[in-house]
């Protein structure tokens, strides 16, 4: 039995999309609870258990600003999950070092990547110029962005523009690490990076709301558990010990008490390290519990998301000042509706370029 079809990969990445687009125009408007993404700090975390014990008209617009990020995670545990799915399952040849192989692969999923970045990026530019409070990127800051290097700068938060686009740093480190490494090998080499990279973080405990934990999130060091996850669960989703955890009850279970541990972790720095496991157990058994009418319109929008991730930073600095006025669901809802129509008009573009 397989873990995940692929409508319900489909409807995850939706799911993911919505946390993240939502949380994306949020996060900036000053009244909103800010998340606790590339660092922990404790007054967000008290700021989101007032609105949850007194809610107020704007709580869900609080919940996509505080929890929409971790629609992250979810896109790394199915990329890990696809990466085996694909490259696991057939008869590829053993890696024996950096060779074509390894170097073919990585030049591949680059190429991939590069022109849906290059595209957003440059109708941003554009727009960004046009619009009040635009950004002056250096030659360095350039350079970094169309190399998918720019996570590596000592002050990533400042160096990244837009935003949202260092997921396509974090992207390309991951998939070399899969290919050096986790290719083909042994479970042991993905427990120990996840082992490894969540003990770096957690050696920042004594300054949560530091640079340090800031720059290995923005990193494959924040990446690798969910990555890593989906690598693991891609290699034993067929092993008969895990048929139990496959009935309706086992699921029912699963997305309660993942319901639950998520809201409880991120309460506690050290157990907020762990939140991204029960995000991606919460939506797996979301998905494997409804039925495929049910899903149809995440499935839609899971189509669509890598164009969407693309578009959404250029209808924000649009829309976003309507929103800063007051007028916060009219701003919210013509981004929304702009951010689709863009992004379909996004996918047309990129599916030419590829063929």
């Amino acid at each position: 039995m397989t873990l995940l079809s692929r409508e319900q990969c489909s409807a995850m990445r939706g799911l993911a999309i919505v946390g993240i687009f939502m949380h994306n125009y949020l996060h900036w408007l000053g009244p909103m609870v800010k998340e606790n993404e590339y660092q922990f700090i404790q007054h967000n975390v008290d700021r989101m258990m007032v609105e949850l014990s007194s809610p107020s008209g704007n709580l869900i617009y609080h919940l996509f600003s505080f929890f929409g990020h971790y629609g992250v995670p979810i896109f790394l545990f199915l990329s890990g999950y696809g990466l085996v799915k694909k490259y696991e399952n057939q008869s590829l040849p053993a890696f024996s070092g950096f060779g074509s192989g390894a170097f073919s692969f990585v030049k591949h999923h680059f190429m991939k990547l590069f022109p849906m970045m290059l595209l957003g990026f440059v109708v941003f530019a554009m727009v960004d110029w046009v619009t009040p409070g635009h950004h002056h990127w250096s030659w360095t800051e350039l350079l970094g962005m169309l190399t998918m290097t720019v996570n590596f700068f000592p002050d990533p938060d400042h160096a990244i523009w837009p935003g949202p686009y260092w997921f396509f740093g974090l992207m390309m480190q991951l998939y070399i690490i899969y290919r050096l490494i986790m290719y083909k090998r042994h479970w042991g080499w993905t427990m120990a990076l996840i082992v490894i990279c969540t003990i770096a973080q957690a050696f920042c405990y004594g300054n949560p709301e530091g640079n340090t934990l800031n720059w290995l999130r923005y990193n494959c060091i924040g990446g690798m558990l969910p990555f890593g996850l989906g690598v693991l669960m891609a290699r034993v989703e067929n092993d008969n010990s895990m048929k139990p955890f496959y009935t309706r009850g086992a699921l029912l279970l699963m997305f309660f008490l993942s319901l639950l541990f998520v809201l409880l972790f991120s309460l506690n720095f050290w157990l907020w390290l762990f939140v991204p496991v029960f995000i991606v157990l919460l939506h797996v058994s979301f998905v494997k519990l409804l039925p495929k009418l049910c899903l149809r319109p995440v499935i839609w929008l899971g189509a669509l998301s890598a164009a969407i991730f693309v578009a959404h930073p250029v209808t924000r600095k649009i829309f976003i000042p309507i929103s800063r006025g007051g007028d916060i669901f009219d701003g919210l809802l013509l981004y929304i509706i702009a951010t689709l129509v863009l992004s379909m008009m996004y996918k047309m573009v990129i599916n030419r370029i590829n063929h």
